[in-house]
């Protein structure tokens, strides 16, 4: 789950099989029942309908769990980029960093850091397309070292510079659930 409409559509689900949950986060859910075998399947189909699907296996839910730390600071943190990344992922994990950075690359095929750039690129995007902050803010905001890092960091994954990006219209946003992502072949 890495969104609010992530989280509604788990809810909904969890509802119409009758099961009461105590937590729904994004990337876990926490229910009072023991489920059924039978119940476990039906979720797990019902959610597969709504793009989501349930995880069982520790590596993958911790994967997951990576993902969502990121994509809420990146896209959901009104405060500024300033914490290092591997320090917050730690903390919040309550694993050693290179353990979560060797186990995303196995797991993921690209590491934490290009994970990161990619939803640091696609929030410049947003930020760019709201219009509220100039690039200079946008490269504090972000924690850039200076608004030069970030023109390369966006060029060298769009293609495009920031300020070419805000001219062109038609260069869409892409959903978060997709950034990051290897292509499916």
């Amino acid at each position: 789950m890495v969104s609010n409409r992530c989280k509604m559509a788990v809810k909904e689900e969890l509802n119409k099989l009758g099961l009461h949950y105590i937590l729904v986060e994004l990337g876990e859910v926490e229910i009072m029942e023991d489920l059924t075998l039978e119940q476990r399947a039906q979720l797990g189909a019902d959610l597969l309908l709504s793009g989501l699907e349930l995880m069982e296996d520790r590596k993958g839910i911790l994967i997951e769990k990576i993902k969502n730390a990121i994509i809420e600071m990146v896209h959901y943190s009104e405060d500024n980029l300033k914490t290092n990344f591997s320090d917050y992922l730690s903390e919040k994990l309550h694993y050693d960093y290179t353990y979560l950075a060797n186990l995303f690359s196995e797991v993921q095929g690209t590491t934490i850091g290009q994970f990161i750039i990619a939803h640091k690129v696609e929030r410049i995007k947003e930020l760019i397309t709201y219009g509220e902050l100039n690039i200079s803010e946008i490269a504090w905001k972000l924690n850039y070292s200076s608004v030069a890092h970030l023109s390369n960091q966006f060029k060298k994954m769009t293609g495009l510079t920031p300020t070419h990006f805000k001219q062109l219209k038609e260069k869409r946003r892409s959903p978060i659930e997709e950034v990051g992502n290897l292509p499916e072949n």
